[in-house]
């Protein structure tokens, strides 16, 4: 049965911060990956080497540490991969995205949030995939969530095992090589699900606008665990 967000908020406690972030020191980019970015182009998208000079070009411009953004967002960037066509039989791709990604440098840490249990993690090796991935299970008061850490290092996999214990505030994992990230500029998918519905080391971290508000009712927004958004601001 999927939690109602509003009974999932009342529950959550203060959570640890996921990336090293400094309020009031560290400037955080909104990124915008639509169609209304008309700076993003098809050669940019393309190339992954291109890509990431972009989003290195952003960052250092504003002066932020990070980037951020893209929960509910309508994405052209997902034309990159074959991952997100159309399945067999349909015509609609996979567009709108389910995380939060946050956008730095390479090696990057990554913290535990809120103390739980590797739930299954994986090396979803395909180009436009996750790469290294690792998923978490929390319990709360009447609530089971999980969260999802994708595009990691490929050495944050090793010793881990399914109902390990890991720790809020401990170092869980960190931004992943463009070869082991799944081609992608260095960044973070960060995601919330309530029900893993059997998959393990893997979720959708995109969808079918048609299927808009299913997803969105079991992958609440992640930010009320991040916390970040509201320091993010325009280029």
């Amino acid at each position: 049965m999927v939690m109602s967000t509003l009974h999932f908020k009342e529950q959550l406690p203060a959570c640890n911060p996921v990336v090293d972030f400094q309020q009031g020191t560290d400037k955080l980019l909104l990124l915008d990956f639509t169609d209304a970015n008309n700076s993003l182009t098809e050669e940019i998208i393309d190339d992954t080497r291109l890509f990431s000079r972009y989003i290195g070009r952003l960052l250092k411009e504003a002066g932020a540490r990070y980037g951020i953004g893209g929960y509910n967002e309508h994405r052209t960037v997902y034309s990159r991969s074959s991952v997100f066509d159309a399945a067999e039989g349909e015509d609609e791709p996979r567009r709108l995205h389910l995380g939060i990604d946050i956008w730095g440098a390479a090696g990057s840490t990554v913290y535990t949030p809120l103390t739980g249990t590797v739930h299954s993690f994986a090396f979803n090796n395909h180009f436009g995939d996750y790469g290294a991935t690792i998923i978490l299970r929390h319990e709360l008061p009447g609530i089971v969530f999980h969260s999802l850490y994708g595009h990691l290092s490929l050495n944050d996999l090793d010793g881990l095992e399914e109902g390990q214990t890991k720790t809020a505030g401990t170092v869980l994992a960190h931004f992943g090589e463009p070869q082991e990230n799944g081609h992608w500029p260095p960044h973070l998918h960060f995601q919330l699900i309530f029900d893993m519905e059997g998959n393990k080391g893997d979720y959708p971290g995109v969808c079918r606008y048609s299927e808009r508000e299913k997803y969105l009712s079991n992958c609440p927004d992640p930010d009320l665990v991040l916390g970040m958004m509201q320091y993010a601001k325009g280029s």
